[in-house]
C-alpha cells in the first residue's frame, strides 16, 4: 500500500443528475463550495467540471472554469484542482436508418477548442479521456480518436499541464500506455481506472486486478467505482497500492436512502485509508507523488 493515498473528489461531473439530488452543485459559486468542502474533509484534489447554471446541463465555458478556480483559491491556495477536458467529445448518434442526422446532444469539437480552458487557466491537472466509448444505454458515444488524442497530449504536454489519463476500457489503457512510449506523456504517467461506467470497465475486483498490473512500473493510479461500488472501490485500490476518488460525479450516496455531500464522501475515503493502515495525502504530499511543482505562495 502507499504510505500516502491521494483522495480526488469528483465535484459535480456533467451527467443528469440535478434532480436526483437536492443540492448537485451548479452554478460556479456551488461548485468552488463544493470542492472547498472536500478539501477542508481531506481531498488532496478536486476535479472540477462546471454546468449551465439556468440548466444544469454540462458547459464548456471558460468563464466558469474561471469563476470556479478564482473562489477556489481565494479560499484555499493549496488543494491541486484537475480541470476536466472530458467535454466537447459527444456525439448522438441519429435514430434508425439516419445515424449522421446527429442529436441534439451532440457537441464535438478539436483538441484545441476542448482544451481552451486548460490553455487559458493552466491548472496543475487536466483529464484526458484515452478512448472512444458507448456512453450509456442509448445513442450517445464520447468520441476520441487516436490522432485526436495525440494531438491533446501534445498541447497538454505544452502548456505544462499533468494528464490524468481516464482509462474506461482495457483498450484505453493500450492506448495510454501508447502515448507514454511516444514520449508524449511526461513521467511519472498518471492514470484514473475508471470503472463500472456503461459501457465500458465493469467494476469488480478482478477488473481492477487486472488493469493495475498492466500499467507501467513508473506510473501513479487511482481507481473508482460509480453508484454503490464507491467504496468498495476505495478499499480495493488502497490494497493494491494506488490511489482514490470520490464525489457526487460518481455517486449521490452516502448509504442506503442517505445523500450524499462531497464533504461528506471524503470524510468516509479518509476513514477507510485509515483503517486499512495508510495516511491521507496532504496537496504538498501529492505534488512531490505527482512530481508537480511546488505550489507558489
Amino acid at each position: 500500500m502507499q504510505p500516502k493515498v491521494i483522495i480526488t473528489c469528483a465535484v459535480t461531473g456533467a451527467g443528469d443528475t440535478v434532480g436526483k439530488h437536492p443540492a448537485i452543485p451548479v452554478t460556479p459559486e456551488q461548485i468552488a463550495n463544493s470542492a472547498l468542502e472536500a478539501a477542508s474533509a481531506g481531498a488532496t484534489v478536486v476535479h472540477c467540471h462546471v454546468r449551465e447554471p439556468s440548466t444544469g446541463k454540462g458547459s464548456r465555458k471558460v468563464a466558469y472554469y474561471r469563476e470556479v478556480m478564482e473562489r477556489i483559491r481565494d479560499r484555499n491556495k493549496d488543494v491541486i484542482i484537475n480541470l476536466t477536458a472530458g467535454m466537447g467529445g459527444d456525439v448522438e448518434i441519429g435514430p434508425g436508418e439516419k445515424p449522421l442526422d446527429f442529436g441534439p446532444g451532440t457537441d464535438c469539437v478539436g483538441p484545441e477548442e476542448r482544451l481552451i480552458h486548460v490553455k487559458e487557466l493552466r491548472p496543475e491537472l487536466c483529464t484526458l479521456d484515452c478512448g472512444t466509448l458507448n456512453f450509456g444505454d442509448g445513442n450517445a458515444i464520447v468520441v476520441q480518436t487516436p490522432t485526436q488524442l495525440r494531438e491533446q497530449a501534445r498541447l497538454i504536454k505544452s502548456y505544462g499541464v499533468k494528464p490524468e489519463m481516464e482509462i474506461f476500457d482495457s483498450g484505453n489503457l493500450w492506448f495510454a500506455k501508447q502515448l507514454c512510449a511516444e514520449g508524449l506523456i511526461e513521467g511519472p504517467p498518471l492514470f484514473q481506472l475508471c470503472l463500472g461506467i456503461p459501457w465500458g470497465a465493469p467494476y469488480d475486483s478482478e477488473t481492477m486486478a487486472y488493469q493495475k498490473a498492466q500499467l507501467p512500473k513508473d506510473a501513479v493510479w487511482a481507481a473508482f467505482g460509480i453508484g454503490r461500488n464507491e467504496f468498495p472501490a476505495v478499499a480495493q485500490a488502497v490494497l493494491l497500492g494506488g490511489h482514490v476518488r470520490v464525489g457526487l460525479e460518481d455517486n449521490l450516496w452516502l448509504e442506503k436512502g442517505v445523500y450524499a455531500s462531497n464533504g461528506t464522501l471524503v470524510e468516509k475515503a479518509v476513514k477507510i485509508i485509515e483503517i486499512l493502515g495508510s495516511k491521507v495525502a496532504s496537496p504538498d504530499d501529492g505534488r512531490a507523488i505527482l512530481k508537480l511543482s511546488p505550489r507558489k505562495s
